[in-house]
């Protein structure tokens, strides 16, 4: 309080009321999440679990902190309070805007294998013209067992 606030209370014997603390206006009453790990599960879905339950907390927290800043600015009347809380509605708008954002990747890991194109047009072989020589030499002989077992295969069942 300013000092002629404090000279009119002293005068007229009214006690200063306290100010309120971060810790009084905000009330603690979700426990963080705890990470639970799920052994038959992929590691994407728990990772995506693990960050959309941090931002849900995150987005909690901070509703409850713009409910405290902004009795804060009404008590206040200060611009610096406002400026305050407007910063912080922004900060939890845009751990929304993340929030949507862990979905849309979610769905596009998801997606990827399925949109992923099984034919191959373009390869390049990195290595010598011997090891070239040798991968299409075991490629043809793994062929050719390929083929004579099929032939053997054929004779039995006729």
């Amino acid at each position: 309080m300013t000092k002629l606030e404090d000279n009119v209370n002293e005068i007229l014997g009214i006690q200063p009321k306290e100010k309120p603390t971060l810790e009084s206006v905000i009330k603690v009453s979700n426990p963080p999440v705890p990470r639970i790990e799920d052994p038959s599960k992929p590691d994407v879905d728990k990772d995506y679990k693990y960050s959309r339950d941090n931002y849900y907390n995150l987005i909690e927290k901070g509703q409850e902190a713009i409910e405290g800043i902004l009795e804060i600015a009404k008590e206040g009347q200060h611009p610096r309070a406002y400026e305050v809380a407007g910063q912080l509605i922004a900060n939890v708008a845009q751990t929304v805007d993340k929030l949507q954002d862990l979905q849309k990747k979610l769905k596009d890991l998801k997606d990827l294998p399925k949109t992923a194109n099984h034919n191959i047009k373009n390869a390049l072989f990195v290595g010598s013209t011997a090891e070239l020589q040798k991968m299409l030499k075991r490629e043809n002989e793994n062929t050719q067992s390929e083929k004579k077992l099929s032939e053997q295969t054929d004779i039995f069942n006729k």
